[in-house]
């Protein structure tokens, strides 16, 4: 986009004033949209932004600004905006930047802008014809979204370090809505990846569609959940909801350096079982949350956060990294050009275990067996939180019994994380966008078969409520 020269003498004029650290982030991003609801193709819209944000760090203090303006006089305006951040004498510097080398790459099969619109769209429409045709009489909404993303990005800073990186993802969802009598349900399912339009090829949207639609039908005959503190199988195809809202957000470094983490001050200490084990990893391929680089330049990297039960790591980006006196290992995000980054997660799990998903759910008895979450809400200070049960089965005798709806689980991320039995030998991954200071990235979360021995269900068999939760 600009050679390195230019960058460097706007990393100059940026630390003119002095400083500790200066950046710049430029993004090209290319988007297309896909929206079909009643039957109909809402939507169709494409879009490119192109813009650089530029930072200084100067002690606790941090100065950022963007700018649409990619010219040399354009960078140079908010470079000098952003020198205040260190009032100071003038200094001048002589940057030589340095290409910085990927631990991983990533390999886009089918590109989508080489895939024609109409292509896109009859995919779309393929997907909500699957829906409807699971129950003509019971499906009676249907939406289908599609989405690709190509951002190009180049960063440079006063390190010395010069990165360009290239990055697809490809997303599609589906949410339909079913209903009979009285009783209406929904039933959600979404794929998406670091990948290009091949992602469809592994993962057909009738099938994606169909399966959100019998989701939400199935939902229609469930039983009111139980109430009450009970043993709680988690399946590994519900995904990691609960990892990473009850533990990730809390290993964000800054949050715990903010006092805002229920694990702040316990590293080394035991915060989980001992058969648990989290990691967040940037460099697995086709998963939504990967990437080569991090938002300001740091090569990605597998992390483990907690080794069996103790606490080891958490999740830096460059400012949080320098406050503690340490290297960032890859964790600063962000959503645009036009927000600063701040640590994030990637792609965050409970590491597979040794035992048999079938011998947990015997090895349970009786409980609650949860095959697919729903959404939640998580308080990082305390841990606290509650979470919804898209899809959950009674657990009679050890035997999977009959669907029940309404149910959610209330806890503590550390008690629950300590009340796990047993953890599976298989793994089970959802994607989201994650939500944080008013910013969203794109992530994935997974985790084994995993047994809690003791959670509070609430349900609606005791005159509980059956309210919904909002999805994050």
């Amino acid at each position: 986009m600009l050679d390195k020269k230019i960058l460097g003498d706007v990393l100059g004029l940026a630390l003119c004033k002095g400083g500790d650290f200066a950046d710049i982030f430029i993004e090209r991003k290319r988007v297309t949209g896909i929206g079909c609801e009643g039957g109909k193709i809402e939507r169709v819209h494409s879009g490119l932004d192109v813009g650089a944000g530029i930072r200084v760090i100067s002690g606790d203090s941090t100065a950022y600004a963007y700018t649409n303006d990619l010219t040399p006089e354009g960078l140079s305006g908010a470079a000098r905006i952003v020198s205040h951040a260190a009032p100071g004498g003038h200094k001048e510097y002589n940057f030589d930047l340095r290409d910085v080398k990927p631990v991983v790459e990533f390999e886009f099969r089918e590109w989508p802008d080489n895939v024609e619109t109409e292509r896109k769209v009859e995919l779309v429409k393929a997907a909500d014809r699957a829906a409807r045709a699971v129950d003509a009489g019971r499906i009676k909404q249907v939406m289908v979204g599609y989405a690709d993303v190509i951002q190009n990005v180049v960063i440079a800073n006063s390190a010395g370090d010069y990165v360009e990186d290239e990055r697809v993802r490809t997303r599609l969802m589906v949410h339909a809505v079913a209903s009979g009598g009285e009783v209406m349900q929904t039933g959600y399912e979404a794929v998406g990846s670091l990948s290009g339009f091949e992602l469809l090829e592994k993962n057909p949207p009738e099938e994606i569609a169909a399966a959100a639609a019998c989701r939400a039908v199935r939902m229609l005959d469930a039983r009111p959940a139980p109430a009450g503190r009970m043993s709680v199988v988690m399946a590994g195809e519900a995904g990691g909801t609960m990892v990473h809202e009850a533990c990730g957000h809390g290993l964000e470094a800054d949050l715990m350096q903010k006092g805002l983490s229920v694990y702040a001050g316990k590293e080394g200490q035991q915060v989980a079982s001992a058969s648990v084990t989290v990691i967040d990893d940037a460099t697995m391929p086709d998963r939504y949350g990967s990437y080569a680089f991090d938002d300001e330049g740091v090569p990605s990297r597998k992390v483990t956060l907690i080794e069996g039960g103790i606490l080891k790591d958490s999740l830096y980006d460059r400012l949080s990294a320098m406050r503690a006196g340490r290297d960032s290992n890859g964790h600063g995000r962000r959503e645009s050009y036009q927000d600063k980054p701040i640590p994030r997660m990637g792609n965050t799990y409970i590491a597979p275990g040794k035992d048999d998903p079938d011998k947990i759910i015997k090895q349970a008895g009786r409980g609650l067996l949860v095959k697919k979450m729903g959404g939640g809400q998580v308080n990082t200070t305390t841990g606290d939180f509650v979470f919804d049960v898209a899809e959950g089965y009674i657990i009679e005798d050890g035997e999977i019994g009959p669907l029940v709806r309404g149910a959610t689980l209330t806890g503590n991320g550390p008690e629950v994380l300590g009340n796990i039995e047993m953890v599976g030998s298989d793994i089970g991954f959802t994607i989201g966008t994650c939500g944080k200071d008013g910013q969203g990235v794109p992530v994935s979360d997974a985790q084994p078969t995993i047994w809690i021995n003791n959670i509070v269900v609430g349900g609606t068999s005791h005159g509980g409520s059956n309210g919904k939760i909002r999805r994050i």
